[in-house]
């Protein structure tokens, strides 16, 4: 039996009747709303686990549980809040930190896997989305999007605006980047809320604009939180995570990934996992049917609370497929028991179709389910073929690499 203590993770279950639970973040729900469009009593049994962080040291990590054909090593570490990776032009790896306010530059110069080198190349406060298109970096915090040059020597200059008046970011603050195939420029913006009708239309989206940053449209809507996405190489369709509303039970709803096309409505507020959503009353006028019918359903669904957060596609020649999969960090749940995520998955694609998830590593949450060494975050491919992803908790980046050394390239 736990000894009761500080070193008990924060854990309580409570009955809620939904009606009651307060979505106040943005807005107020009045009431639950089923098919009928009447208020009901609706009990939902809301568990909140919050497993105790521990160092990961390499006693440790050596019980880490990697999948046949891969190999786990660390890239770096002592890095405090490593949270979002992107791959410079020169090979070298650039890293944001959130609660610090800088980008670190990740150097392996002698090619052995490790980062000799950790250099802060740029302060900004709440800095998060990153990624790189050819020689210019774009940066995000909640309310901008900025572009610099990156010179050969890898150092940056200095950051210009081109995006500004993002949404508040209320509960889902971190915005992501991606340059996609058309050579445009894609921003995610969460909901501010758990349920709640947003009045900014950006929110809940995924925004698209030129690499300049004009011509800012919606280019899918009705997504509460996704903030791993990517392009398969292959088709050129753009997949992402999406996070599942909190407190409705341990196992709904899963997290979803979907196909993202322009002009969709993934159904947040009023559709989760292809059903109406009780939490929420639908517009005035609206019924369930016509509801759905303007929803696009997920394709695949995780365990509920999981926290997709890093996605990237990868080839994985090296261990024996021709096809690349897609990779995703699940930073870990804080509203279900046993909690689940903590962990790095790999969707499997067969001719362009995602077939399942299947484990890569596993074991961050400790064999007690409330103590964890590792909250897996952001993910990169870098030029050697390796799999880069970060733990923002402990500050490790780690490192993935097929039996043959580079998952592939």
């Amino acid at each position: 039996m736990a000894r009761i203590g500080a070193n008990v993770p924060e854990e309580r279950m409570g009955r809620i009747k939904t009606r009651h639970v307060a979505y106040v973040v943005a807005a107020f729900v009045s009431a639950v709303v089923p098919a009928c469009g009447q208020a009901v009593d609706q009990s939902v049994d809301v568990k909140v686990l919050r497993p105790k962080r521990m160092d990961a040291t390499a006693e440790r990590r050596a019980t880490l549980q990697v999948a046949d054909g891969f190999t786990l090593a660390v890239f770096a570490e002592g890095l405090g809040n490593a949270r979002m990776l992107a791959l410079a032009p020169d090979g070298s790896i650039l890293l944001t930190r959130r609660e610090e306010g800088d980008v670190v530059r990740l150097v392996d110069a002698d090619g052995d896997g490790k980062a000799e080198r950790q250099d802060t190349v740029l302060k900004m406060k709440s800095v998060h989305g990153i990624c790189v298109h050819e020689n210019t970096l774009f940066l995000a915090d909640v309310k901008n999007v900025y572009a610099a040059t990156i010179a050969p020597d890898g150092s940056i200059g200095t950051p210009k605006v081109i995006g500004e008046d993002l949404p508040d970011g209320g509960q889902h603050p971190n915005r992501t980047l991606g340059v996609g195939p058309d050579k445009m420029l894609y921003i995610t913006v969460g909901s501010t809320c758990n349920v709640c009708r947003e009045s900014n239309p950006e929110l809940a989206t995924i925004l698209r604009c030129d690499l300049d940053g004009t011509d800012r449209v919606v280019f899918a809507t009705g997504l509460r939180n996704t903030v791993g996405f990517g392009w398969h190489p292959g088709t050129g369709e753009l997949w992402g995570m999406d996070h599942g509303i909190d407190d409705m039970g341990d196992d709904k709803p899963g997290e979803e990934l979907n196909l993202l096309e322009q002009g969709n409505d993934y159904g947040w507020p009023f559709v989760s996992n292809s059903e109406v959503n009780t939490m929420m009353e639908l517009p005035k006028g609206m019924t369930p049917e016509v509801v759905l019918s303007r929803n696009t359903n997920p394709v695949l669904l995780f365990t509920a609370h999981a926290a997709p957060i890093g996605m990237v596609f990868a080839p994985l020649s090296s261990v024996g497929k021709k096809e690349s999969d897609a990779f995703v960090a699940f930073r870990g749940s804080w509203n279900r028991k046993p909690a689940s995520g903590y962990s790095v998955m790999r969707i499997d694609f067969e001719d362009g179709k995602p077939v399942e998830f299947l484990p890569v590593v596993t074991g961050f949450l400790m064999a007690d389910g409330i103590s964890h060494f590792g909250r897996p975050a952001g993910m990169v491919l870098a030029k050697d073929g390796s799999l880069l992803f970060t733990d923002d908790t402990n500050g490790v980046v780690y490192r993935l690499t097929g039996s043959g050394g580079a998952i592939g390239k």
